[in-house]
């Protein structure tokens, strides 16, 4: 085996990647401290051809150059919208009929690998601060909660690895 160069990949342009079909996913975050996790999260929204990103609260916004250490250019591909409140993005979203989605621990949550997308549905998934998760009044307005299981002695993964995993699973299923 040998290890492909980059150039070897055949990775879209940010042109192409514009006009490619995108996955039917708005990645929303609820009050992102960490710029290495919005970073990650355009990232990984690049790689999974996400329609955009909701940045929400005291998420920080590009340009940022702390962003662009993990996010590798990928924030200039993906599109994204700010708004002050989650709430407001989550009402907008609705008006699209986008289905919301938070992923959190709650009663009644669905565990990800039991969760059947439908294919002619949109989704807004939404990803909550590092500290507090999904603010309780944006778990209220979702349609439902997915949970990741867990099987250590810990109860949270970071919010970067919660988005790739998520975000994985829901691309294998949708496209």
């Amino acid at each position: 085996m040998r290890k492909l160069k980059n150039s070897e990949l055949n990775r879209l342009s940010i042109a192409d990647y514009q006009q490619t079909t995108k996955t039917p996913i708005v990645v929303v975050l609820d009050n992102i401290r960490s710029l290495n996790n919005i970073g990650s999260t355009f990232r990984t929204s690049d790689a999974f051809c996400i329609e955009k990103i909701a940045l929400c609260g005291i998420t920080a916004t590009p340009p940022n150059k702390d962003i662009h250490k993990t996010a590798l250019g990928a924030e200039d591909a993906v599109k994204w919208n700010y708004y002050s409140s989650t709430l407001d993005a989550i009402n907008e979203l609705k008006k699209q009929d986008y289905i919301i989605c938070s992923i959190e621990q709650v009663e009644g949550s669905t565990s990800l690998e039991n969760f059947l997308p439908k294919d002619d549905c949109k989704y807004a998934v939404v990803f909550g601060n590092e500290v507090k998760g999904v603010d309780q009044k944006v778990i209220n307005e979702s349609d439902f909660c997915l949970e990741i299981p867990q099987y250590g002695t810990k109860h949270s993964f970071n919010i970067s690895v919660t988005v790739g995993i998520v975000l994985w699973e829901l691309f294998k299923k949708l496209r």
